[in-house]
């Protein structure tokens, strides 16, 4: 948003999943587990800039019935330099959750959370060409090769850049993974941050509805949307505007449709009152009615550091006490273990 093992586990995934028709219900069902994008300290220190999600989270998230989990981090404090290593303890933290979650069969969206930016420059400028970023996500495919449970999403919300010039280092990215073999799904969000509800729109440039369809991928992708319910589509009231919902959704639904293609939307949320639970719900049986071309959803947010936020999932009382928004989401939880992404 704007402000701011594995062999069980994939045997459960291929058996327990068998059967289940994509139509019949998402794929999907999830939550945004924040922490690590924190900050804008760069390295920054670790709890006092910034903190990394728990394995207890996934846990509960996962005794809830959500079979996903969205881990935003900051690509700076990955990668402090372009084309360089990656930062050992950095990325030795983002390895233990995604072990755990593998562990317990559930796939871990990775997600630099950057805005098509690193260190302030935009991707695709000279002071980051698109190599660099290739090289980033070439990098990450090698490191988490042999996991299935793994998904690339390449970018959180790319803005204000031409949509040509996002496509450009997007096909770069993802010839980047490619060209490692490796075969996991890859989440492709769009220009304009990657609005649901501005999918075909022209203020930030060429529309994505346009653009997005010169993504170059032989391999399994979706395209990665976001929506929120205020009158901005920003996620920064906790108003959500009467008649929202589905008719956000609608016309990314018949896109997907007509070109044969898929979509995730990585990133919906609203605030504890009737009105935000009625558009949620009325999104979330959009996706199921047309699960043949979503394959689900992930709210934003929990994280250690959300328990006031208005739109936070975060457990109280040790993991016992729910969130109220977690009521809205149970009726629309997918199978726990659910079919792969790549069929």
């Amino acid at each position: 948003m704007r402000a701011s093992m594995q062999c069980a586990a994939l045997a459960l995934l291929s058996g327990l999943g068998a059967g289940v028709p994509a139509q019949a219900n998402n794929r999907y069902g999830g939550v945004n587990l924040s922490g690590a994008e924190f900050g804008t300290a760069l390295p920054g220190e670790l709890g006092v800039d910034y903190l990394w999600p728990t394995n207890a989270e996934i846990d509960y998230f996962r005794s809830r019935g959500m079979n996903l989990v969205r881990i935003p981090f900051m690509w700076e404090r990955l990668q402090p330099e372009s084309y360089g290593e990656f930062d050992e303890t950095y990325l030795a933290a983002l390895d233990g959750l995604v072990a755990h979650a593998s562990a317990v069969g559930v796939r871990v969206i990775l997600n630099p959370q950057n805005f098509a930016r690193y260190y302030d420059d935009v991707i695709g400028s000279p002071a980051v060409p698109n190599e660099a970023f290739a090289d980033f996500w070439a990098r990450m495919a090698v490191h988490y090769a042999d996991n299935e449970q793994v998904v690339f999403g390449l970018m959180n919300e790319p803005h204000d850049l031409p949509t040509e010039q996002w496509v450009d280092a997007a096909n770069a990215a993802i010839a980047g993974i490619r060209a490692t073999g490796a075969g996991q799904l890859i989440l492709v969000p769009g220009n304009g941050w990657t609005g649901a509800w501005s999918w075909s729109d022209n203020w930030y440039g060429t529309p994505n509805a346009t653009a997005m369809l010169s993504i170059a991928d032989t391999g399994p992708h979706a395209f990665e949307v976001h929506q929120y319910f205020d009158a901005g589509h920003g996620g920064e009231s906790e108003v959500c505007e009467p008649g929202t919902g589905a008719a956000q959704l609608q016309d990314m639904s018949t896109w997907l449709r007509a070109n044969g293609l898929r979509g995730f939307l990585a990133e919906t949320a609203g605030a504890d009152n009737p009105a935000c639970e009625s558009a949620i719900e009325s999104a979330l049986a959009h996706l199921q009615a047309n699960a043949d071309v979503w394959l689900g959803w992930a709210w934003w947010s929990a994280g250690p550091w959300w328990e006031d936020y208005m739109f936070s999932l975060e457990p109280t009382g040790n993991f016992t006490v729910d969130k109220p928004q977690m009521r809205w989401l149970l009726p629309y939880l997918p199978p726990l273990f659910a079919d792969g992404f790549e069929d």
